[in-house]
């Protein structure tokens, strides 16, 4: 069975930091992408970073040079490390799994649970 088991949110103040982390099983994790999506309340899901095979990555302009996205193939584990947090960071936040790495959710086959990550004063 395949499973995508995120953790680490929680609330913070602006300017915190959180790193979040998704253990994946079920699948050949060396061979696939992996993305992290945010999605809140009336907003469509966009993408936020992922990551390749291979450990190239991409992100949004809106997290450029505040998260950053790794992987441990060892642990089958990949993280987000965010630092600089924003009122506007504040969502449900989902790891994925992928064949390319893309940040259109479309495109990936497996979707992990989601965890909060809130952001307030």
């Amino acid at each position: 069975e395949v499973q995508l088991q995120a953790s680490g949110g929680g609330e913070v103040q602006p300017g915190g930091s959180l790193r979040l982390s998704c253990a994946a099983s079920g699948f050949t994790f060396d061979d696939y992408a992996m993305g992290w999506f945010r999605q809140a309340p009336g907003k469509e899901r966009e993408g936020v970073a992922c990551i390749s095979f291979n450990e190239h990555t991409y992100y949004a302009d809106s997290v450029k040079d505040r998260f950053t996205i790794s992987r441990d193939n060892a642990k089958n584990t990949v993280y987000l490390q965010m630092n600089g947090l924003k009122r506007e960071d504040t969502s449900v936040y989902y790891c994925a799994a992928g064949y390319f790495p893309s940040l259109e959710p479309q495109v990936y086959d497996y979707w992990g649970q989601g965890t909060q990550v809130t952001v307030s004063s």
